[in-house]
């Protein structure tokens, strides 16, 4: 497993070793001591997929303290353009994204640790998405940032005319509307001594 960073020192990519033949392939879709070893303790409680067709775009999204919520991402079947913004009250790097391409051909996974909003575009004719949480989906802290604002300034690969939102994602507010995550509030589950 081979670990890269992106320009967000926190978000991550994580590129398996891939073993193949005729017959198919193998690889180990994760490892918890290298990931461990990069990206902190995590306990992964949820297990989500989704399936999208060309155009969907989903985000961007994040779950608000006590439930932020860190998200290890891959594709199963097609092509997504993979998105992580830093919304960290008072982070050297707020408002500052990373974008990557996460195939069922190079079987790459986007760590977007608590405190990032996240958001894919689909670019193949469908895709199945998979998340791997570390907190549960919490209805109450669900929240999210505008997928166009000009702040952030995305671009998802696609023509706008192609963009397919949900009314939720079209609704969102502007980056300098939110209050911006502050990761020293205490997680939901944990407690102060």
């Amino acid at each position: 497993m081979h670990v890269i960073k992106t320009a967000l020192p926190e978000v991550l990519l994580f590129e398996p070793d891939l073993f193949g033949d005729e017959r198919g392939y193998f690889f180990e879709s994760f490892r918890k001591d290298i990931f461990e070893r990069h990206a902190g303790a995590r306990e992964f409680v949820q297990d989500n997929e989704s399936f999208s067709r060309y155009g969907v775009l989903r985000g961007l999204h994040y779950q608000k303290p006590p439930h932020a919520q860190g998200k290890l991402v891959r594709v199963i079947q097609g092509i997504v353009l993979d998105v992580a913004v830093d919304i960290r009250k008072g982070s050297p790097t707020f408002g500052r994204h990373v974008a990557e391409l996460l195939s069922d051909q190079n079987h790459r996974m986007l760590w977007i640790p608590p405190g990032f909003a996240h958001g894919f575009a689909v670019l193949s004719s469908k895709a199945v998405f998979n998340y791997k949480c570390d907190a549960y989906y919490a209805p109450s802290s669900d929240a999210g940032v505008r997928w166009n604002d000009p702040a952030i300034g995305i671009d998802w690969q696609l023509p706008l005319a192609d963009v397919s939102l949900s009314e939720k994602d079209e609704r969102q507010p502007m980056l300098h509307e939110i209050e911006g995550v502050d990761l020293a509030l205490p997680r939901a589950g944990s407690f102060l001594l």
